[in-house]
């Protein structure tokens, strides 16, 4: 492993461009606070976040060149720095702490203060950024070239692509435009439902649906066509093959955990009565196993990635060159300590010295893991929950026995698997932005401040949005079923207190063995067993988008690439404008009007009171399909959307 020194960023050592500044702290600050409520509505919602690096980039110059009418690539890279920490300081949080949500309302107890999640989402954060510095001349400088970074090289290509002129920003935000409207018009005005379903009566058991939403078609065109369709297979084997069988041989069995035949439960509840109470288990122990397969297939480059990280740990901390400058190793060894420190003796934080002492050797090793992982496979595709499953595992077990079980010994397991969780989302992301950095030519000690300024705001804020959501819909609702909180709640309840179904796990984890085996990749498949099969069918249909583009006659190569690069950008404002609207939705919903009503449901009962065929729900469902049809087609048009000449 030899240092690359033939390389030349974009911007030189020895030229200085504003970088850190006021502009960039400020906007960067709004876009992590934004992006961070945004992924957290996504993920509470469908299970999964993407990468807010490259919208966030793109906004930065739209803002930058043309309103401010200032031209510093340096001052965008800075601005995408801080913002993107907010959406992995979300997904960290999100994939977690909700499960502390769950249970208060099961236990009667109080959920977890604002304090309480800002410490966790803070520390983690802080703790991810600086396992990671040390890291940066051994993944970035010396395996620059090896390591391909996809997404930080992407992000870095549309920077520079910024140079040229701000046009790539008006995709971005024509789709959150778009989106917003969509987003109130069906979950606002309640003009449509945002979710088609149709029973099968004649195959009893299945059922088929989807939710047609703006930010569903987005994932699935930046996911693409195969990670869709390994989504929509789970859904496939759950909703046509198991539920099915389920329904098929079970009849009059009592199966737990239900008190009545399953052939009650599909009279009254339909498919859905089916799914909810045996096929998440099913889909939990996928999940769980494809996590734990995840990590076993990762062992060799775990090894690896720790000897390279031993051996190049803390070089080039100390540099005349701009460019080669990091914090000083002694500010990161000493915050590692009090960080540590604070995790075992604040008071809000319910996790003891055995706890800190867990998060310290997990932290360092998953963060170590996801700074590679990302220069692997790219921030989308990193499997943090995977690594914060494996954490809960042996958190949950260790705790146990440790004597340390029941009500306190649950909610320690989800607080450091929370923690950890932001740890390797955010040393993903970090490991992302300091190579985007890199071939730039920013100075990576003024980017790891921006990280830690973005950690900060992300973490005040992400409390008041997990707060403002349940409080709307609540925790595992229809409209926020929070599948990895929920699913992370199984686990630590199924280790302690030994009440899960685990034949039900069990047939999962065989099933994502099988998986494995044919060399399908485990955690999409998983997942979309997992959750519902009107999650995985508008990404399936945002992923068909992509093979269209990609496959459409006629047409150059360089304008494929072109049309792919406006897909994303559009799919990027589809998600964040459902993002932001389904928050407005969500503070519309807690103000009330009277007694037993607020302005949401004022607002939502409106049209479809004013025309009574709209509450129809053959015609809703038929108004929803042409609506996300047409939604579609904007997808297809913008991705082939001529720039205007500059």
């Amino acid at each position: 492993m030899s240092e690359n020194n033939d390389f030349k960023p974009f911007v030189p050592a020895n030229r200085t461009l504003p970088e850190f500044t006021a502009t960039s702290i400020l906007l960067g600050v709004i876009l992590a606070v934004v992006f961070g409520g945004a992924n957290a509505y996504l993920g509470l919602r469908v299970g999964m976040t993407v990468s807010a690096s490259i919208p966030a980039a793109v906004i930065s110059m739209g803002i930058i060149r043309k309103i401010l009418k200032k031209d510093s690539i340096l001052e965008n890279n800075m601005v995408q720095t801080i913002g993107s920490a907010g959406e992995s300081v979300a997904a960290g949080t999100i994939f977690t702490l909700p499960a502390l949500f769950l249970w208060a309302k099961e236990w009667g107890t109080k959920a977890p203060s604002l304090i309480e999640i800002a410490v966790i989402a803070f520390i983690g954060g802080a703790l991810g950024i600086l396992f990671m510095v040390p890291l940066r001349k051994a993944l970035i400088v010396q395996e620059h070239g090896t390591l391909p970074y996809p997404e930080g090289k992407a992000c870095a290509e549309v920077l520079m692509a910024g140079e040229e002129g701000g046009d790539k920003a008006t995709t971005v935000f024509a789709g959150l435009g778009i989106a917003a409207v969509y987003k109130f018009i069906t979950d606002g005005l309640k003009v449509f439902p945002s979710e088609v379903h149709y029973e099968i009566p004649v195959y009893k058991g299945s059922g088929i649906g989807m939710d047609v939403l703006p930010a569903l078609l987005g994932v699935g065109y930046i996911c693409g066509p195969k990670i869709s369709s390994y989504l929509f297979c789970g859904g496939i084997l759950g909703w046509f093959v198991l539920m099915p069988l389920i329904v098929l041989f079970g009849a009059d069995i009592v199966l737990f955990p239900v008190d009545v035949t399953i052939a009650e439960l599909y009279a009254e509840k339909g498919s859905f009565g089916i799914w909810t109470n045996y096929i998440k288990y099913i889909g939990a122990g996928a999940v769980a196993c494809g996590g734990v397969l995840s990590l076993i297939k990762s062992f060799p480059l775990i090894i690896k990635t720790f000897g390279e990280a031993l051996k190049g740990f803390g070089k080039g901390q100390v540099s005349d060159e701009r460019t080669n400058q990091d914090l000083n190793i002694k500010i990161i060894l000493g915050g590692i300590v009090v960080l540590a420190l604070a995790i075992w003796l604040v008071p809000v934080i319910p996790i003891n010295l055995f706890g800190a002492f867990l998060i310290v050797i997990f932290g360092f090793f998953f963060a170590t893991v996801s700074s590679r992982m990302v220069g692997l496979v790219g921030s989308s595709n990193n499997p943090v929950s995977g690594m914060t499953i494996a954490t809960l595992l042996v958190a949950s077990i260790a705790l146990k026995a440790t004597g340390m079980a029941g009500q306190a010994g649950m909610t320690a397991a989800i607080a450091i698997g929370g923690v950890i969780c932001i740890v390797a989302a955010i040393a993903g992301d970090t490991s992302q932005d300091l190579k985007t950095g890199y071939i730039l030519g920013a100075t990576p000690k003024k980017q790891q401040i921006g990280e830690l300024v973005g950690v900060l705001a992300s973490a005040i804020a992400i409390g008041g949005v997990l707060y403002l959501l349940d409080r709307a819909w609540g925790y595992g609702s229809t409209e926020l079923s929070a599948p990895q909180a929920t699913l992370m709640k199984m686990i630590v309840e199924g280790v302690m207190g030994g009440n899960l179904p685990w034949t039900l796990v069990g047939i999962g984890a065989f099933v994502a063995i099988i998986v494995e085996i044919l060399g399908i990749p485990v955690l999409p498949f998983a997942i979309g067993l997992y959750l519902p099969i009107h999650l995985s069918t508008p990404m399936m249909v945002g992923g068909l988008v992509k093979v269209f583009v990609e496959k459409k006659k006629n047409v150059s190569e360089k304008e494929k690439k072109d049309a792919d690069a406006n897909g994303i950008l559009y799919s990027s404002g589809l998600i964040a404008g459902e993002g932001l609207v389904g928050i407005l939705l969500a503070i519309l919903a807690i103000i009330p009007i009277g007694e037993d009503s607020n302005i949401g449901e004022m607002i939502g009962g409106f049209l479809p009171g004013l025309i009574p065929a709209l509450s129809n729900a053959n015609i809703g469902n038929i108004i929803g399909l042409a609506a996300f049809a047409l939604l579609a087609l904007s997808l297809w048009k913008f991705c082939f959307r001529k720039k205007k000449k500059l």
